[in-house]
């Protein structure tokens, strides 16, 4: 090696050893201000629930705020967009689910990866709370009938939801495991699910049981099945989609995600704080007061892990997504 060369290299080594301890000392003064937490959904659904349940534990545990903006538009594309976007100093956040992470890329709504753009945190929580529901004027009561009026009659099942969403994908990976042919509307949003179930518009939807458990107590809706292989005991005696003789799980992870580029020891401090929200009881009684939701917690690279997970297995969908 020339002296010029070792020079050269040594300067370069002196320089990144130097900017070590900087990026340390960013990492340990975080947060030290508000931090944005953009949600690619609207108020009031079980996703901003989730968002704002984690805000103010978060703000609990370190004494900072975290302000959250609701931003639905373009089927989550806006909010992803802002923060792919956003400066990558950890003052900015998802707090998604993958519905816009990977659902969105299975139905081509957008051509890259969860993690081309973002920075996968932590998975905070798990809603295991999602019920196949019926509506009283269909009948359907189990999966057994929703099967035997489906063969009866092909189409005769009308299933609401949004097309090329969450729901979507559920009612196909429902109707290709169970060997049926159902009718697909798209009627919008969870609210607008509740109201065409109620009016007998559509016989079934996919919807997280707390907004909809009311209505079973009145007789006015079936809860038909739980989407959670392993059954979730908050949901009281609805049996599982295995329980039922059809082999189906298709829950829904929540993600924490900063801009690409943000500092890693940034990502795994989020998760490490989030880690410690989900051992507090006050935050799991939260959940499960609001949407019934029992704790799930999986740190950073297991959060990645699983996420690839799920997108190999949502791939095999593609093609029956991107129908219409």
């Amino acid at each position: 090696m020339t002296p010029i060369r070792h020079y050269a290299l040594g300067t370069l080594i002196a320089a990144l050893t130097a900017a070590l301890p900087l990026a340390s000392q960013a990492a340990d003064a975080w947060p030290s201000k508000p931090i944005q937490v953009v949600v690619p959904a609207g108020a009031g659904g079980d996703t901003d629930f989730n968002a704002r349940t984690m805000a103010r534990y978060f703000e609990k545990m370190t004494g900072t705020t975290m302000i959250v903006t609701n931003m639905n538009g373009g089927g989550g594309t806006m909010a992803m967009n802002k923060v792919q976007t956003a400066q990558p100093d950890g003052n900015t956040m998802l707090f998604g689910h993958i519905g816009f992470l990977i659902v969105n890329e299975v139905s081509g709504l957008i051509d890259y990866k969860f993690d081309d753009k973002l920075a996968i945190s932590s998975i905070p929580a798990v809603d295991k709370s999602v019920v196949l529901v019926a509506g009283k004027e269909s009948g359907l009561k189990t999966v057994g009938d929703v099967v035997s009026k489906s063969k009866a009659a092909e189409g005769s099942v009308i299933y609401g939801t949004e097309f090329g969403g969450f729901s979507h994908l559920q009612g196909l990976m429902f109707q290709k495991a169970a060997g049926i042919t159902m009718k697909f509307v798209d009627v919008g949003s969870a609210s607008d699910k509740i109201t065409s179930l109620l009016g007998g518009r559509i016989g079934l939807a996919s919807i997280s049981y707390g907004a909809v458990q009311d209505y079973q107590k009145t007789g006015d809706m079936a809860m038909v099945a739980q989407y959670s292989s392993t059954p979730n005991p908050l949901l009281g005696d609805i049996k599982t989609f295995d329980e039922q003789g059809i082999k189906l799980d298709m829950t829904k992870p929540y993600v924490i995600a900063f801009p690409k580029g943000t500092d890693p020891a940034i990502v795994k401090k989020m998760s490490d704080i989030m880690e410690k929200i989900t051992q507090d009881p006050g935050y799991a009684k939260a959940l499960e007061d609001g949407f019934k939701q029992p704790v799930t917690f999986y740190p950073t690279d297991a959060a990645v892990q699983k996420l690839n997970e799920i997108r190999t297995d949502l791939m095999q969908y593609k093609d029956l997504l991107r129908q219409r």
